[in-house]
């Protein structure tokens, strides 16, 4: 029976895989570990104009052997600010409810309402209460946490590799502005060493040309001194 129940599970994950890669859940990526297709793992890349927008969010669904009879546990693993990290989610999508668990749904379901629930504030087991700033400041880290995670890495290369690309145009960025900014910085320093020396040079020779006026006029004084004596002695 178990057998049965397990070949039901991966026949039926089987088709699940081969219906989302034919019609992706808009803004989330799910792919099965190769080496155990009832452990999915999910990326979820922030909708706009939402707090997790710019955000790149790692999840895994964790699925019974009695699946689609018994719904799956559901994860997340990048700080997000709504869920708690590596701790089961009490959804009704969730293995908290298996009361209101729909067997006809499917890893594309699951995975909908999962984004659903993410983008609201209602509260839950499992859930955090944080503000929209915390929010995008998780979401502006979010993309580094995910690049030390080797199962993401290997489960999902292109956007890893994404990641990367955006960390060395946004370290060449800091670069070129830094070299920028000591650029300038010298071009400033030197003008103000030329404009010193100038200034330097224009306030010698007015002292120069102020002496040399002085010393006319002192000669020129002293010449009429002694023309007025001259006079009076004749």
């Amino acid at each position: 029976m178990s057998k049965r129940v397990n070949t039901t599970a991966t026949a039926r994950l089987r088709q699940d895989y081969m219906r989302i890669m034919k019609d992706p859940v808009p803004y989330v990526k799910a792919v099965p570990l190769p080496s155990n297709i009832l452990e999915w793992h999910y990326v979820v890349t922030g909708p706009e104009n939402t707090p997790y927008e710019g955000g790149t969010y790692h999840g895994k669904l964790v699925f019974p052997r009695e699946f689609p009879f018994k719904p799956p546990s559901i994860y997340m693993i990048t700080p997000n600010g709504r869920f708690k990290c590596n701790t089961r989610l009490c959804l009704s999508i969730s293995d908290f409810h298996p009361d209101t668990w729909n067997p006809a749904w499917s890893v594309s379901t699951i995975l909908t309402g999962m984004l659903s629930f993410m983008l609201e504030k209602t509260p839950t087991l499992g859930s955090l209460e944080t503000s929209d700033y915390t929010k995008r400041q998780l979401a502006a880290q979010s993309s580094s946490f995910n690049l030390s995670d080797k199962v993401f890495c290997d489960l999902f290369p292109e956007e890893a590799e994404k990641i990367r690309e955006e960390i060395r145009k946004r370290e060449e960025e800091i670069r070129e502005s830094t070299c920028q900014t000591l650029q300038s910085s010298h071009q400033s320093s030197v003008a103000g060493v030329e404009g010193g020396n100038a200034d330097r040079q224009q306030g010698f020779m007015g002292t120069a040309l102020s002496n040399i006026l002085v010393i006319i006029g002192f000669a020129a004084f002293a010449y009429t001194v002694k023309y007025v004596l001259k006079t009076i002695v004749e």
